[in-house]
This record gives C-alpha cells, sequence and structure tokens, in this order.
C-alpha cells in the first residue's frame, strides 16, 4: 500500500503527559533521537485547564514511514507518555 505522506515532510507529533519538567524534557529527547534537535519554534505547548496536564506538539522533518513508526513506538512505551497522536 503506498504512503499517504510525500516524504521529506512537515509532521506534528502530539504527545500528552502530566505536566512535569521531567515529562518534557523525556518527549523531547525521544522525539529529538528519532528527528534531531528541534528549535523552540519546533514546539507547543498547551496545559489543560487545572495545569495538571500538558500537550506537546512537536513539529518535525519527517523522512520515511519507518523514522514515524520508530518514533511512534518509543514514544508509546514510555511511561511518562499518555497519549501519543
Amino acid at each position: 500500500m503506498p504512503d499517504v505522506f510525500e516524504f521529506p515532510c512537515e509532521f506534528p507529533v502530539k504527545v500528552m503527559g502530566r505536566a512535569s519538567e521531567d515529562f518534557r524534557r523525556a518527549a523531547r529527547a525521544i522525539v529529538e533521537r528519532h528527528a534531531g534537535a528541534l528549535g523552540e519554534d519546533q514546539v507547543n505547548e498547551r496545559l489543560s485547564r487545572d495545569d495538571n496536564f500538558v500537550s506537546l506538539t512537536f513539529t518535525i522533518r519527517a523522512t520515511s514511514r519507518e523514522q514515524l513508526d520508530a518514533l511512534y513506538r518509543e514514544l508509546t512505551a514510555s511511561e511518562d507518555v499518555l497519549i501519543v497522536l
């Protein structure tokens, strides 16, 4: 089956977890392992209404389906990560 995406492309990865610096660092480290260093303009943060949870959207330069699959596998395996979209 052909890919829906044409690579390389800009690709947003949304990661949700508890609002803590440990979560922010862990999620970013995983994303950067697969996509390289990110600038601050490539990371968007949004806190939940009660500030207990945070969603981080990382906009990466995706180069292949294999890269995205590996990234999603590592993110979902992390105990710090609650949801990946």
